[in-house]
């Protein structure tokens, strides 16, 4: 295999979501992918906020680079996506896991969305499966399906040395995701992370999200030996069984994400809005006792 030069990353975080975006480019002037782009939601005044996202787009034009691709690593549950809202200044395409169409399909559902919507993953530009490759610049990007949070959670690991694997690890101290959300899966969560703990030691992996205990600040990077030797809930010596075990009762005792209802709604169309009422007026349902 070719030897590919480490990928430049340049993490944003969003503070009300606790969520890292990411800019990966090859150089200055040159080609880049963003993953995970956020938009600014406060939900009693139903406002978007768009700072998180500028802040990324003031990198990319600063930096002078192209981006073909915004990547999301699942359907979000606890922010909306930027991603429609980069495309539009930016060009590019949007791609996520081809397994959408299931998340879609149930939430067309509890939502009873409009008939137009279609549940087959049209409103992203590509879908990709596991082992599908993008070539952007001097990145390689090897896409692993790595589900158990959600059906769709998809790693991209650039130029064979940084994973970015959404909400399937956390950092060492805080473990990993919930598995509760429909078509979630603790066993699968397990064989996910394992797939990722058997890439080289030293490859660089970078999180969704964190959470830090009191007395640290936020971090976004870690490495594959740290997770196995650190990790509360998946290092060396913890068997499929006792994380199983441990996932359901933590999960008995989560409460659903403050955002999930307008995020999910906005998520499944690639970042974009319901289509406007006749009157040109945007709404978002909140179905009262269907989760």
């Amino acid at each position: 295999m070719t030897k590919h030069k480490a990928p430049l990353v340049k993490a944003f975080l969003n503070p009300d979501s606790e969520t890292f975006s990411y800019v990966v480019y090859d150089r200055l002037g040159g080609q880049a992918v963003v993953i995970d782009p956020v938009l600014g939601f406060d939900y009693a005044s139903g406002r978007t906020r768009t700072e998180s996202a500028q802040r990324l787009l003031d990198f990319v034009h600063e930096q002078r680079l192209i981006v073909p691709w915004i990547l999301e690593t699942h359907v979000h549950a606890d922010h909306l996506s930027a991603a429609s809202f980069l495309r539009q200044r930016l060009g590019g395409k949007t791609a996520i896991g081809e397994r959408i169409t299931e998340v879609q399909a149930i939430f067309r559902d509890v939502f009873e969305l409009e008939p137009e919507f279609l549940s087959d993953g049209s409103q992203f530009d590509r879908l990709l499966a596991d082992g599908d490759i993008l070539e952007v610049g001097e990145l390689h990007i090897r896409v692993m399906h790595t589900p158990g949070h959600t059906p769709v959670d998809m790693t991209y690991l650039i130029n064979e040395q940084a994973a970015f694997v959404g909400d399937t690890l956390f950092m060492p101290d805080v473990g990993t995701a919930r598995c509760d959300f429909p078509g979630g899966s603790a066993s699968r969560l397990y064989q996910s992370v394992q797939c990722l703990l058997a890439l080289p030691e030293s490859t660089d992996i970078h999180v969704c999200h964190d959470y830090p205990k009191a007395g640290r600040e936020h971090r976004h990077g870690t490495t594959v030996a740290e997770q196995r030797r650190h990790n509360i809930h998946v290092r060396d010596g913890i068997d499929e069984a006792s994380f199983v075990r441990m996932r359901h009762e933590r999960d008995d005792t989560l409460s659903m994400p403050r955002l999930l209802l307008p995020a999910i709604q906005v998520n499944i169309r690639a970042g974009k809005m319901p289509p406007a009422d006749e009157q040109g007026k945007v709404f978002l349902k909140l179905p009262v006792n269907r989760l």
